[in-house]
């Protein structure tokens, strides 16, 4: 087998391990809409590395790579939206520091 058609079923194969395992959590957001274990820190800066990472990746070719990125941006951003809407509800925001 090539070794480049071996790299893109890796690429491809890691990304759905990766998705797979991210999919419970945003289920699990959605339906208890719960966030009080995120910070809004944080997912807001997962946001603003995923803008910067794109005009990285815009400097490759289409391959696994985007379509990772592509449902990170989708699920940090869906994380963000849930934390804003629904920690809203609760009262209001709450910043935290990183471990706290």
């Amino acid at each position: 087998m090539e070794i480049h058609k071996l790299q893109m079923m890796a690429g491809f194969t890691s990304g759905i391990i990766f998705m797979t395992g991210s999919l419970p959590m945003l289920l699990k957001a959605f339906k208890t809409k719960d966030l009080r274990s995120y910070s809004v820190v944080q997912l807001a800066l997962s946001n603003f590395g995923n803008v910067l990472y794109w005009l990285y990746l815009a400097s490759l070719p289409v391959g696994p790579i985007w379509f990772l990125q592509g449902f990170t941006t989708v699920s940090t951003a869906l994380m963000l939206i849930f934390y804003l809407r629904y920690e809203r509800r609760r009262g209001g925001f709450r910043v935290r520091a990183a471990g706290v």
